[in-house]
């Protein structure tokens, strides 16, 4: 794909032409001419499964910020972050940011590290949340607040931003030459993997006790619990079958419940993956990335390296475990699900299509609203078969100002039930607020997916929104990051 050829959504005067631009691109996103506000507003009708109920079905993604301390405890710019999220008015504050069980687990040296001598910031950003919530809506009836707990896997980088530490449950012949693993790098035995969930399990009781209402036990991304779930290729009770596959899950689910009563569990899945991509270097050059291209694949199939990806051909999703797992969650009794795909770290377009690359990724091969697309069909699909279950959509950042539009419609005629924003909150966290209470938005404001979030901290920077917000833009970071993207 030539990405000159893709017309920037910020081109676009009105819905009429966005709703012209899906239909010239045959692809299937609803969107609604006319926003509906306050009460009218599906983006605003409550949420409720039996004793769980969310007041709207606005969600807030969660993050990693790259800017706690070095013993993984939240600092003023975290503190901003989270007061963000409360000013979303979202009454779903799915994880809010993604927090390790163990210090070697962390995803970053900045990582939030849940432990005894963070239970105290924790809670500050909890609160800080809450009293901007309070601010912004007048009420925080409602509002249901996780945290994502998390355990990195095989993309841990506890102690240095460009030192490669991973824990792996089982060798990828193109991810392990990536943090530069050999055939005889040891793998993650049963034992650790006991060891991981009794973590788990114990931040599950610390969050119930600092207030939050439920926990995000993360499958998604590449990170360990979903890199579980893809283990078809390894021995012992947590590799092979689908049972042995979902143990991790199912065990760290009944911990938790056993050490927090009524504690409230979610669970966000990466519902389909792809084979790991790569920067055509035939079409890079110095100034520009090459469009990203799928790493060979032929000598490896069937492929057994994945989660919801179709073994004899990894460039096509397959939901059949997916539906496997979802009526699992379902009789588990596990009523919120977060619905992503793929990871940044080896496919990105999938997982969170933009239109400008990271430092360190490769331009897209493929028309955004393509990803966006691909995603909200997956979330639709799951939705269908399982109508019982509270489904958070994501990869709507993409959409900019016509965001509350598709957001709507997807609410409305029963594509999810929860719209989830992760990068707009950085720089507009109001944006779907502002558009259900009838005022103007500040195209000012809005992230139109320039990566500075993500290339910033694969430099080892704080994530924000360098290009949008002052808060980063005038920031010494800010200098830094622009000298790493013109390298």
């Amino acid at each position: 794909m030539n990405s000159d050829s893709v017309l920037r959504l910020g081109a676009l005067k009105d819905v009429s032409q966005f709703q012209e631009l899906v239909k010239s691109c045959h692809l299937t996103i609803p969107c609604d001419t006319e926003i509906l506000t306050g009460n009218k507003s599906p983006l605003r009708t409550p949420i409720q499964r039996g004793a769980l109920k969310i007041g709207n079905g606005i969600a807030v993604q969660p993050m990693e910020g790259w800017d706690g301390t070095s013993d993984g405890n939240p600092t003023e710019p975290t503190l901003r972050r989270w007061r963000h999220f409360g000013r979303s008015g979202g009454k779903l504050i799915w994880g809010g940011e993604a927090v390790a069980v163990t210090e070697e687990g962390r995803a970053n040296p900045n990582q939030l590290l849940i432990a005894p001598h963070t239970e105290k910031g924790l809670a500050a950003l909890r609160a800080a949340l809450v009293e901007e919530h309070r601010l912004t809506t007048g009420s925080d009836d409602g509002l249901l607040i996780g945290l994502q707990i998390t355990h990195s896997g095989r993309f841990s980088r506890p102690h240095r931003y460009d030192l490669a530490e991973p824990y792996i449950a089982y060798h990828h012949p193109i991810l392990d030459k990536r943090v530069g693993l050999s055939d005889k790098s040891a793998l993650l035995s049963d034992s650790d993997i006991d060891a991981i969930i009794d973590k788990f399990c114990a931040a599950g009781a610390t969050a119930q006790r600092l207030g939050f209402d439920f926990v995000d036990i993360k499958h998604c991304h590449g990170y360990l619990g979903h890199e579980l779930l893809g283990a078809q290729t390894r021995e012992g009770r947590y590799g092979g079958s689908f049972e042995n596959r979902t143990r991790f899950l199912r065990n760290l689910i009944a911990g938790i419940r056993a050490g927090a009563p009524g504690l409230e569990i979610g669970v966000r899945i990466s519902a389909f993956d792809m084979i790991p991509f790569r920067t055509d270097p035939v079409r890079s050059s110095d100034t520009k990335h090459g469009p990203g291209v799928p790493e060979a694949f032929q000598d490896m199939l069937p492929y057994r390296y994945g989660f919801g990806v179709n073994p004899l051909n990894p460039l096509q999703i397959d939901l059949t475990e997916t539906f496997e797992l979802l009526s699992l969650l379902e009789r588990l009794g596990i009523s919120l699900v977060n619905v992503t795909g793929g990871s940044p770290y080896y496919n990105p377009h999938i997982q969170r299509p933009a239109f400008y690359p990271p430092s360190d990724g490769y331009a897209p091969p493929e028309d955004p609203l393509v990803g966006v697309a691909r995603q909200m069909e997956v979330t639709h699909c799951l939705k269908q078969k399982f109508p019982n279950l509270i489904f958070v959509g994501s990869a709507y950042s993409y959409l900019q100002e016509f965001l509350p539009n598709v957001a709507q419609a997807a609410v409305s005629r029963g594509w999810t039930d929860s719209v989830g924003v992760g990068r707009m909150v950085l720089t507009y966290p109001e944006l779907l607020w502002d558009a259900t209470e009838g005022r103007p938005l500040d195209r000012r404001r809005i992230c139109r997916t320039f990566s500075d979030c993500t290339s910033a901290p694969r430099n080892g920077l704080p994530s924000g929104c360098y290009p949008l917000d002052s808060y980063y833009k005038e920031s010494e970071a800010a200098a830094v990051l622009k000298k790493v993207k013109k390298k």
